[in-house]
């Protein structure tokens, strides 16, 4: 094992941390124990081990590239991941991201920080500052912990599994696999029977996230929006049509809040898309926040103290796909959350690609791609010709590829990408990236529903002395305007 000294984490907290098991604790760091070679989250149930014998470390990839294995009982893989803003730099957040939505699956490190607008030798560099471990070793480290998830928790065939973790063959996941945990996939397998018996059909899986979860909150805001034939939302779940590089199916989200996890069922004809499908529900249900550090700075502010005392786990909800939203964002420009809804329910009941066989419950459409938009009539539907004319520029933009709009994409920069399409303005481009991007500083100040939340409070403001105000909640606006939506009652913008 690699005695190299680890992440910039003081040893006597951590110890401190997992002599308590306090849960707070859990994804911040990892404890190594040289004696066993193994590492663990805080919270494990095994034996403290000696100090002498601990070392810590910031994410498992580090942990696993100085040599120690994951441990079986307590399953690194399964803590929450640390925020992308908690101690990282912001190209390595968007790196990590992208690595996570399978960039260097088939591309290489200088790929990714082309992508990122940075030189690969920098990239490798910022990431053996921040997380102690090298681009590729992340990738790989991430394949393997979903991996070994998936072997643990399904009886799917092991060539699948390997596939839907991004190996190129089932031999180089076998070796990986065998490297890291001592044992092949197929003993592992025998030693931890899977959670589920059905090697065809739904597959369910627990995401975590590091509480409090407001899921109530959470779920009105979802319902709130949902688009008949498209998706359901109550308290009790989340239920859409999904479609991931031409397969269709059906994607259901349940609460498993006493355990800190959302159960994931995902029916596909085969789980080649299934990283993509948990990277795409941990963004839209806002997994990865880490909200107690975000209400301690926004609880900080006399405005937003009250309101974040009230809802201390309350998330920004995400979407399912970025080109969806974004329409739907268009659709919803000047007007109210429930008028917005009927205009994408009409616009799905033309133009929604049929789901095969429906689901039996109501849900019976895909969303319209965006080639099919790009030429559809939508007069039909109750729009404006401007209104028309925007959706149908945007949904060209992105059937040719003309917008590129990803993690690697900050901020300011997506905005100025999106205003620059006709008829989208400020209030539009950081609804889209507070929803479909996932910035946590995106903040649409035009907002009316904004505005009255502070008025109610502290003054009447326009547009300017709302972005003037807001400053202070930098980088958290998101969730600033999600707690004054959440006080307005319904949260509604226009």
């Amino acid at each position: 094992m690699n005695d190299a000294t680890p992440m910039s984490h003081d040893p006597a907290s951590c110890y401190r941390a997992l002599e308590c098991r306090d849960a707070r604790f859990d994804g911040r760091f990892f404890t190594a124990v040289v004696t066993t070679g193994i590492f663990c989250r805080p919270l494990c149930p095994a034996p403290t081990p000696k100090r002498a014998n601990c070392r810590f470390y910031g994410s498992a990839a580090a942990a696993m590239a100085a040599g120690f294995r994951p441990c079986l009982r307590c399953r690194p893989e399964a803590a929450p991941r640390s925020p992308a803003w908690n101690g990282v730099s912001t190209t390595v957040a968007r790196a990590l991201r992208l690595i996570d939505e399978g960039a260097l699956d088939e591309d290489g490190v200088e790929a990714l920080a082309a992508r990122l607008g940075v030189g690969g030798r920098h990239l490798r560099r910022l990431f053996a500052d921040h997380l102690g471990t090298g681009p590729k070793a992340v990738a790989q480290a991430r394949r393997l912990l979903f991996a070994k998830r998936l072997v643990t928790e399904t009886d799917q065939p092991l060539t699948r599994i390997a596939h839907a973790a991004g190996f190129a063959s089932l031999r180089r996941f076998n070796d990986a696999f065998l490297a890291l945990y001592g044992r092949p996939p197929r003993a592992l397998r025998r030693d931890e029977p899977p959670a589920r018996a059905h090697g065809e059909g739904p597959l369910t899986l627990l995401l975590s996230f590091r509480p409090p979860y407001d899921w109530p909150r959470v779920m009105d805001f979802l319902a709130t929006r949902a688009v008949p034939g498209l998706e359901m939302a109550d308290r009790d779940g989340y239920r859409r049509a999904i479609r991931l590089d031409g397969i269709a199916g059906m994607l259901t989200v349940r609460p498993a809040l006493e355990r800190h996890r959302l159960a994931v069922t995902v029916d596909l004809p085969h789980i080649g898309p299934l990283r993509q499908v948990i990277e795409r529900c941990r963004r839209l249900f806002d997994l990865d926040a880490d909200c107690t550090a975000i209400a301690a700075d926004l609880g900080s502010d006399p405005l937003l103290a009250a309101l974040v005392a009230k809802r201390p786990g309350l998330r920004v909800p995400g979407a399912w796909d970025l080109f969806e939203l974004a329409v739907r964002a268009v659709l919803g420009q000047q007007v109210s959350v429930a008028a917005a809804r009927t205009f994408t329910a009409r616009l799905m009941a033309r133009l929604g690609d049929p789901l095969d066989g429906g689901d039996g419950r109501g849900i019976s459409h895909l969303f319209p791609t965006p080639e099919r938009l790009a030429e559809a009539d939508l007069a039909a539907i109750g729009l404006t010709r401007r209104r028309a004319a925007t959706v149908r520029s945007l949904a060209a933009v992105f059937a040719s590829g003309a917008i590129d709009l990803d993690a690697a994409v900050g901020l300011d920069d997506a905005v100025a990408r999106l205003c620059a399409l006709p008829g989208i303005g400020p209030w539009t481009a950081h609804y889209i990236a507070m929803r479909g991007l996932a910035h946590p500083d995106a903040f649409p100040s035009g907002d009316l529903g904004l505005m009255r939340a502070v008025a109610a409070r502290e003054r009447t403001v326009d547009a300017a002395g709302l972005d003037a105000r807001a400053a202070a909640w930098r980088p958290w606006r998101a969730y600033a305007a999600m707690h004054l939506w959440t006080s307005q009652g319904t949260g509604e913008q226009e």
